[in-house]
């Protein structure tokens, strides 16, 4: 592979975010195009790449930005952003690819919408009729160009696989439009970004599209379910009905799930048509992975890996979410969290940390702990009766009662993972901090992500006594951290 000079746009979006570091590991140089550059900031890559300040619509921002650049990679679109999303993607595509011919870049690459084979366009959804001509527009430029045509991207974050999660998580009987006997090519995230990288490398005379799809063709509803089955969730039962249109399905999942209407009601309208892969031209150039493309079973099992917000795997896959993603993406994750400032050392604060549980307790409600520890046995968990391997000291793997200690940062972070009976994973962090004052700062986190209706449903049921529960171990802990002192 040729290390090439590459633009990103949409870096600050769910494929362009993942795309850099890719590109920066096959050995490519990297400049980010945003209109808010300052959200780049934080991204681990950050240090790694050149970052400017530009809109494509800008013809004299966009002109800069290609400067000196090999390969384009045209990651924007302004679905979600009112009701003229086309227009605006429009004349963004034509200021492109008219500033891409001028500054000499030899190849652009898009990723739009897989359409239905034999569909006259004028007959597609108003998302998907945007993304062919977006792309029509760029193959049209001039410059050769590369147009992937994905359906559903598997991967957390990917505001197809966000509805899909959050329906099936949340519903264990739906009522559904008849579009979820529509048939779809899914591809997982990983893949489709392997092809990005792949085609930085296509032959300067290869200019067309390529569809892009995983090895299945299954249903909306057989997807519902797979996902079901790879969350450990019941068999869904899933009734479609002719009754609901569009505009209904968009309030539905609007009221369903965390997605945003104005993206959810374009993506719906594009439920209607079925998108399966006419070629895999693609694979000519950009030969697979070993093992080939993730069937759909391991794009979930790779997208359902990590919740945003719980603890991370060691290096994050491309499936995980990613710093950046939207707010509502990532699955459900409840948390709990409350922090102190007490005038006691760190090294104090920590020394009553460590001890928690086992003879020492939990600082707080200690018929609240009994309780849940008894239901916790009559469930076949393992109770309260573990205890403690060491009173005074932990390291990692130790139990911990019905917790496990996950992670552990002597002076700085305890981390425990329950292994109690539970709808769901939960966590429990505790930290330690200084703040200006030299004063030792005490965080506390609980966290909770639910399996299915029944998960949704025990945190709203327990979440009244954390006042108590979660509010006494921290009041506890830091009155005890002072009256110990150093």
């Amino acid at each position: 592979m040729t290390p090439r000079r590459c633009l990103v746009t949409g870096a600050t979006g769910y494929l362009g975010g993942r795309l850099v570091p890719a590109l920066l590991d096959a050995g490519h140089a990297v400049r980010c195009m945003a209109r808010t550059p300052d959200k780049l900031r934080h991204r681990p890559w950050a240090g790694r790449v050149e970052t400017v300040r530009g809109d494509v619509t800008d013809a004299g921002a966009t002109g800069a930005a290609l400067d000196g650049v090999d390969v384009a990679y045209y990651l924007v679109h302004s679905l979600g952003a009112g009701r003229d999303f086309a227009g605006t993607d429009r004349r963004a595509a034509r200021v492109f690819g008219e500033r891409a011919r001028a500054a000499g870049v030899r190849r652009i690459v898009y990723v739009g919408g897989l359409t239905p084979a034999g569909v006259p366009e004028r007959e597609l959804s108003p998302h998907l009729r945007s993304r062919a001509e977006v792309g029509r527009i760029l193959l049209d430029s001039g410059v050769p160009t590369a147009v992937l045509r994905a359906a559903v991207i598997i991967g957390s974050g990917s505001a197809s696989f966000e509805m899909l999660r959050q329906l099936t998580e949340r519903l264990p009987v739906m009522v559904t439009p008849r579009w979820v006997r529509t048939r779809v090519q899914p591809v997982a995230v990983r893949d489709v970004l392997r092809v990005l990288v792949g085609c930085a490398d296509l032959p300067d005379d290869v200019s067309r599209t390529f569809d892009l799809g995983g090895p299945d063709v299954v249903t909306y509803q057989e997807m519902m379910r797979c996902y079901a089955g790879q969350a450990g969730l019941r068999r869904r039962l899933i009734l479609p009905v002719p009754v609901l249109s569009p505009w209904l399905s968009s309030l539905w999942v609007g009221l369903v799930t965390p997605v945003p209407g104005p993206l959810a009601r374009p993506l719906v309208e594009s439920l209607r048509h079925e998108v399966v892969c006419a070629e895999r031209d693609i694979e000519r150039y950009v030969p697979p992975a070993a093992g080939g493309f993730l069937d759909l079973d391991g794009a979930l099992r790779a997208a359902l890996r990590q919740v945003a917000g719980t603890p991370p795997p060691a290096r994050p896959a491309p499936g995980d979410p990613q710093p950046g993603d939207p707010g509502w993406a990532g699955g459900s994750l409840y948390t709990d969290r409350r922090e102190r400032a007490v005038d006691a050392s760190p090294a104090a604060l920590w020394r009553v940390v460590e001890r928690i549980g086992g003879e020492n307790g939990w600082y707080s409600s200690p018929f609240a702990w009994a309780v849940r520890g008894w239901l916790d046995t009559l469930l076949g968990g393992v109770g309260l009766g573990r205890g403690r391997r060491d009173p005074v000291r932990l390291r990692v793997g130790d139990h911990l009662d019905f917790w496990r200690v996950d992670a552990l940062e002597r002076g700085r972070l305890l981390r425990l993972r329950a292994e109690m009976r539970l709808p769901g994973s939960a966590w429990l962090e505790l930290t330690i901090r200084q703040d200006d004052a030299g004063r030792a700062v005490y965080g506390q986190r609980a966290l909770f992500q639910p399996r299915g209706l029944g998960g949704h449903a025990y945190w709203w049921a327990v979440s009244p006594f954390h006042a108590w529960v979660f509010g006494g171990m921290v009041r506890n802990i830091t009155s005890a951290a002072a009256r110990d002192g150093d």
